[in-house]
């Protein structure tokens, strides 16, 4: 069980999340959605360390997460992985090494400068890279591939760590839409197969409607909605982002087929809905 009590984050006057308290059980897929400087991408760092929480607390099976230092903390990283929007990968390595850097935490530093991968990483690092289908491309430089692709690497390197938490930030903000559907499929059958625990930060309403069992809705730093994916109504994403009766969720939408319609369509219907 990972538990937040209170908390919060301030950068100078600003306050990024502010009193959070939330508990997540172990194999729920979750999505986090609210508008930009929301707060999500702050509570998700504060969960995986890369932030430090100004008040509050954060456990994971009893093991106070927001108080971790050196070599616990460094494991604390390794079991709660984090997926980035803009991949983090070393263009110039290739893919499977870039999977590989996934053990960093658990190799020496004589043996990272020296690029040393025994031969068990090496082969679980062909096992993942099938199981994502981008196996072919284990050769490559990661700078070769699609942003698709690139952000199947960057899962590939999460579940090299074997984490028991996956934390993705924003992970199709940067792709086309047939490209987030497979990443976002991906990470549902992950969370399907593996039972682990999977938390996203969303832009879409229909992505996080789809994908996740669990959606929790920010707005300037606290939790305004933590509900299943079927009571998060239109009139409930207005309140999430604070618009007005002009708001159309399909606007947003990462779709195919409703990108594949007319704008006018789009806006005649979202005009008879509200």
């Amino acid at each position: 069980m990972l538990k937040l009590n209170g908390v919060t984050r301030r950068f100078g006057v600003k306050t990024a999340v502010d009193n959070v308290s939330l508990e997540f059980a172990k194999g729920q897929m979750v999505g986090i959605i609210g508008r930009s400087g929301a707060g999500k991408s702050t509570l998700l760092r504060m969960i995986n360390r890369l932030t430090d929480v100004s008040e509050g607390r954060i456990a994971f099976s009893g093991i106070e997460v927001s108080s971790l230092k050196g070599k616990a903390l460094r494991d604390w990283q390794r079991d709660c992985a984090m997926i980035f929007q803009q991949f983090n990968l070393v263009p110039r390595l290739d893919v499977i090494t870039n999977v590989m850097l996934g053990r960093l935490n658990q190799r020496g530093t004589l043996q990272t400068m020296l690029n040393l991968f025994p031969r068990e990483d090496i082969l679980r690092a062909i096992d993942i890279l099938e199981r994502l289908d981008i196996a072919e491309h284990g050769p490559k430089r990661a700078e070769a591939l699609s942003g698709g692709q690139q952000q199947r690497v960057g899962i590939a390197r999460a579940l090299m760590q074997d984490p028991q938490i996956i934390l993705a930030d924003e992970p199709i903000a940067s792709l086309d839409p047939m490209n987030a559907q497979v990443v976002m499929d991906t990470l549902r059958r992950i969370h399907d197969e593996d039972g682990r625990l999977v938390i996203c930060n969303l832009h879409t309403l229909d992505t996080a409607r789809r994908y996740c069992d669990r959606v929790i809705g920010m707005r300037g730093g606290r939790v305004v909605f933590d509900g299943t994916a079927d009571r998060l109504t239109t009139d409930v994403a207005r309140d999430i982002y604070g618009a007005d009766a002009d708001f159309s969720e399909e606007a947003t939408s990462t779709s195919i087929e409703t990108l594949n319609r007319p704008r006018g369509v789009i806006a005649a219907e979202a005009a008879v809905a509200v």
